[in-house]
């Protein structure tokens, strides 16, 4: 596999960002998650940072260096991460457990498989238009595919932030998933949080991502969502991979030794369920500094 790739978040104007993004590699096996941790639920970073730990270490487990069923390694992912932020709020006596909307995708032997719960969104990009894209679970999609209000409509509905499926709710989660498609070389796969998506629209989006540089493109593209938003501007978080498919200049997966993983992600093991001790946010922070210094120093993309 060939595959440029990259990510960036800003906080825009909320006070902490509970976005979390990253993705984890074999030599023939690309895993990619952004996870929007829920700010009206306490600790919604935790969530968000625990769903992607417990996919990338299911990752981890089962990689090898494919995925045998990509499609039921993203149903057990994300439910996997659902049942640890349940088992973090049992050990930390939390009222509530911490909730999150996360998306993920799968790229392996030239073709995509994709899941979601809640509204982050996954963006597959071809000749400079949105060729496809995952639809919420909110109440404004429901009250479109109902026909009640018009596409137009949903940005300023009074329950555009509602939310109807997530990680760490009461309820298990619905995991919607996509797939398997084949990759042609050029498209780009975009995963991002709610506050990219939503101060833009699909064309504006797909403008911001030309496919020239996503080391130019992404932070361009979460600068941008952060300025529409303004005032309201929520945490904006993206991760964009072009494909090259066997040619190109980017990431050559085949230089991954045989049953290695290069990750941005920190793991412990698998089936590692130590969420007693809860998870500060300056741990959280240092994490998500030390993975932006790995990609400064590699150039974003070349991981």
């Amino acid at each position: 596999m060939r595959f440029s790739i990259y990510q960036d978040s800003l906080v825009g104007e909320r006070q902490v960002n509970q976005d979390r993004m990253g993705y984890c590699y074999t030599r023939d096996c690309l895993l990619m998650l952004v996870a929007d941790g829920m700010g009206g639920h306490l600790h919604g970073e935790i969530a968000a940072q625990l769903a992607l730990q417990a996919a990338a270490g299911v990752f981890q487990a089962n990689a090898r260096p494919m995925l045998d069923a990509p499609a039921r390694f993203l149903d057990h992912a994300l439910r996997r991460g659902h049942r640890e932020i349940l088992d973090y709020q049992q050990a930390s006596r939390l009222p509530d457990a911490p909730r999150t909307t996360i998306v993920a995708c799968v790229v392996q032997q030239g073709q995509v498989w994709w899941a979601h719960v809640g509204d982050s969104r996954f963006y597959w990009l071809r000749d400079g238009q949105v060729f496809l894209r995952t639809r919420d679970h909110s109440k404004v999609q429901n009250l479109i595919d109902l026909g009640l209000i018009q596409p137009d409509e949903a940005d300023d509905h009074p329950e555009r932030n509602k939310v109807l499926n997530c990680l760490g709710s009461p309820f298990e989660p619905t995991v919607e998933i996509g797939g398997p498609r084949p990759l042609e070389a050029g498209d780009t796969l975009l995963l991002c949080s709610d506050g990219v998506w939503g101060p833009m629209s699909d064309g504006r989006l797909a403008a911001a991502l030309p496919g020239a540089s996503l080391l130019i493109d992404v932070p361009r593209l979460v600068r941008q969502a952060v300025e529409r938003g303004g005032p309201f501007a929520d945490n904006a978080t993206a991760l964009a991979m072009t494909w090259e498919g066997e040619a190109g200049k980017g990431v050559q997966s085949a230089a991954v030794p045989d049953g290695a993983i290069t990750t941005t992600i920190a793991v412990g093991p698998p089936d590692s369920a130590a969420l007693g001790d809860a998870i500060s946010e300056d741990e959280i922070e240092r994490t998500i500094r030390e993975i932006r210094a790995v990609i400064f120093r590699t150039g974003g993309n070349r991981s």
